[in-house]
C-alpha cells in the first residue's frame, strides 16, 4: 500500500470490500474502521463491531500501534489531543500540555511515520498570519476514531469494562463522521470541476473565521463552501453565512458551494447556477461509480 492512499481511494477500497449498499452507512462506518483493510459486516450495528473488532482486541491494536510511536507518551498525548479538538497543533499543545517545541517535534515524528498529515490554511490569512496556527489530519479515519474515542479510556478497556468509552461515544457518535462527509465534499468538488480543474483545496481558518472548503482553479478563480449536517434542510441562510465569513476573510470568491446531508429549501434551490453549487447525499454517490477490485488497496494490517 502506498505510504499515503488519499481518503477518497480509502474509502472506495472500504465501499468495495465490504460491499457497501447504503452510502450513509458506509460513511458512518468508514469513519471507524476507514483505513485498515478490515472486513466489515455493515449488517451489524456499528456498536456491535467495535465491541468485536476493536475493544476485544485491545491489547493486540494497542502493540501494534505503539510500534509505530514508540510507546512516546507525548505522542500519545498529542494524537488525542488533536484528535479530540479542532485539529489546531496550538490547541492541541495546550490541551496535551505539552511545550510548543516540544509538541511540534512529536507532530513532525508522526507525519514522517505516516500517522498525520499537517493541513495549512488554502489562503494565508491576511492578518496576523504568523500566529495561525496549522491543522493535523489524521491519515487513517480509524487512527482519528483509536486516539479520540480508545486510547483516552484505556484504563478501563483493556480490562474489560467498557463502560466509558461507552458513555463518552454516545455524545460524539453522531458528530464523528463530520469530518469525513467534508473530505469527501472537497474530492466530489475536484471530481466534478472538469472544465478549470481544481489547483488547491482545503479549508480556511484565521483568527476570527472558518471556511469549509476553499478551493482554486487552474485559472486563478475560487470557490468556497460550507457543509451542513443537522436534519433540517439548508436554506438560504447557509448561502449568507457563507458569503459572511468570505466578506470577512477579505477573499474575492467566484462559485459558492453548499453541501446538505438533507436537501434544501425552494428559496436556495432558486439560487443554484453559475455561481453556486449544490450538493446532496446523493451527490457523494457520485463517488463510487465504477468500483471494482481495482480498487482494492493492499493493506498489510492485521485482520480483527
Amino acid at each position: 500500500m502506498s505510504k499515503h492512499p488519499t481518503l477518497l481511494q480509502q474509502f472506495r477500497s472500504f465501499c468495495f470490500q465490504n460491499n457497501a449498499t447504503h452510502l450513509e452507512t458506509a460513511i458512518e462506518y468508514f469513519a471507524v474502521f476507514g483505513g485498515m483493510g478490515w472486513k466489515i459486516d455493515m449488517s451489524k450495528p456499528l456498536d456491535q463491531l467495535i465491541e468485536e473488532k476493536v475493544l476485544k482486541n485491545y491489547r493486540y491494536i494497542h502493540g501494534d500501534i505503539t510500534k509505530i510511536t514508540r510507546s512516546n507518551p507525548t505522542h500519545h498525548k498529542v494524537l488525542s489531543a488533536l484528535a479530540m479538538g479542532d485539529r489546531r497543533e496550538h490547541s492541541a499543545f495546550k490541551k496535551a500540555r505539552v511545550q510548543k517545541e516540544e509538541g511540534e517535534n512529536s507532530v513532525d515524528f508522526l507525519v514522517e511515520h505516516g500517522l498525520l498529515v499537517v493541513e495549512k490554511s488554502v489562503e494565508k490569512p491576511l492578518k496576523n498570519y504568523e500566529k495561525i496556527s496549522n491543522k493535523v489530519l489524521f491519515t487513517q479515519p480509524f487512527m482519528r476514531f483509536w486516539f479520540s474515542a480508545i486510547s483516552p479510556y484505556y484504563k478501563g478497556i483493556k480490562e474489560g469494562d467498557y463502560s466509558e468509552f461507552k458513555k463518552q461515544w454516545s455524545h460524539t457518535q453522531q458528530e464523528f463522521s463530520h469530518l469525513i462527509y467534508q473530505q469527501l465534499v472537497m474530492a466530489l468538488l475536484e471530481k466534478s470541476t472538469v472544465e478549470d480543474p481544481i489547483v488547491h483545496i482545503g479549508s480556511y481558518w484565521d483568527e476570527h473565521v472558518e471556511i469549509d472548503i476553499l478551493a482554486k482553479t487552474k485559472s486563478g478563480k475560487w470557490i468556497a463552501g460550507t457543509c451542513k449536517h443537522s436534519k433540517n434542510k439548508a436554506n438560504k441562510s447557509e448561502l449568507t453565512k457563507l458569503k459572511e465569513s468570505v466578506a470577512k476573510a477579505e477573499l474575492n470568491v467566484d462559485t459558492y458551494v453548499v453541501y446538505s446531508k438533507n436537501k434544501f429549501s425552494q428559496e436556495l434551490k432558486k439560487e443554484k447556477g453559475a455561481t453556486l453549487r449544490l450538493f446532496s447525499l446523493n451527490s457523494i454517490g457520485n463517488l463510487l461509480e465504477e468500483l471494482s477490485d481495482k480498487d482494492m488497496l493492499v493493506n498489510t494490517n492485521k485482520k480483527y
